[in-house]
């Protein structure tokens, strides 16, 4: 039944997003460019958390 569920969800999310794209593709970019630089934000914090640790975790 969870299967069947999650199937569901996944082809709902499909949908969603293919209508997005179709309907408005310049905000359907702006979607992407934000989840891209919430992407790269992240990469950056873990890149700067990791430098602190190797420097001996000194303020």
């Amino acid at each position: 039944m969870a299967v069947n569920a999650k199937k569901i969800a996944v082809y709902a999310l499909v949908v969603f997003v293919l209508y997005v794209i179709i309907t408005d593709p310049a905000k359907a970019a702006d979607y992407v460019q934000i989840g891209f630089e919430g992407i790269s934000d992240a990469a950056k914090a873990i890149g700067t958390f990791m430098t602190w640790l190797a420097d001996g975790a000194q303020n």
